[in-house]
């Protein structure tokens, strides 16, 4: 229904959304599986087929964004270890690799992909919900960080160096359930007991995946950050963007988390 501008990019794929939970029958809302989790079973299978991913976690769930196009390469690569469930009309039916199987050609192996540089700012971020009968208290707030909290244009100068901070927020509304991503200097302009976090308020440091826009092409990047973060228990939130990808780790990790995509970085040269 957007009007088409000049100012407005649109990726030039139409994109299906995948949901991963453990008996593929949780009511919406429920916690899933989780980036690091999936990362084996899910992210690193579809890298391994050349599938292009958009993860985008949320505080109720984890969404895995994959082209239309790549389905049936998707469906094959996934059925052996899923049960996989199509929605049609409000309900889920059973999906079968035969289903998609017209058309299907097995992927040609590919060199490994690019190692891509990772940034980790100080800025320290808060992953929040609030109950959407509440959200008219706080619309003035979210519109004003929206549209007139601008971070400084990125400057590919300094996209090799570690930010000192970086300004990034992050509003999903997905079925009536709303996810806010913002640092904790912006949350104290929030009414706090309208923004719901974890019992433990725990704050969030957050690593930024790519020297430059990563585009959709290229394949496996979540992968080369799930994978690692996997191996050492690490929980993580995902965010990729149109031009950038963000995973978010517990503050008191973050030391570990650096030192393991270094090695990552190092082991692939």
């Amino acid at each position: 229904e957007l009007p088409p501008s000049e100012f407005m990019q649109v990726a030039d794929s139409t994109w299906l959304v995948l949901s991963v939970v453990s008996n593929g029958r949780e009511p919406p809302g429920c916690q899933a599986t989780g980036v690091t989790k999936i990362a084996r079973s899910v992210i690193a299978p579809l890298a391994e087929h050349h599938v292009s991913v958009l993860m985008l976690s949320t505080y109720q769930t984890d969404f895995i964004l994959v082209r239309e196009r790549d389905l049936p390469v998707v469906i094959h690569t996934l059925a052996g270890e899923f049960d996989i469930y199509k929605e049609e009309g409000g309900e889920c039916v059973p999906v079968t690799s035969e289903d998609v199987s017209n058309g299907f050609l097995k992927p040609k192996p590919s060199a490994s992909p690019m190692l891509h540089p990772v940034q980790s700012p100080q800025t320290r971020f808060c992953v929040l919900t609030v109950a959407p009968d509440t959200l008219p208290a706080i619309a003035t707030m979210l519109i004003d960080v929206l549209f007139y909290s601008h971070s400084p244009p990125w400057d590919a100068a300094t996209s090799s160096q570690d930010l000192d901070s970086i300004t990034f927020f992050s509003f999903s509304l997905i079925e009536g359930y709303i996810s806010i991503v913002m640092d904790a200097e912006t949350q104290k302009r929030f009414p706090s007991d309208l923004l719901l976090t974890s019992s433990t308020g725990e704050l969030w440091r957050m690593v930024r995946i790519g020297g430059q826009p990563l585009g959709f092409d290229e394949c496996g990047i979540v992968a080369q950050i799930a994978e690692p973060l996997a191996a050492a228990d690490i929980s993580a939130y995902y965010i990729s963007t149109f031009n950038f990808d963000h995973a978010l780790v517990p503050e008191e990790g973050i030391a570990e988390v650096i030192q393991l995509l270094q090695q990552r970085q190092e082991s692939g040269r």
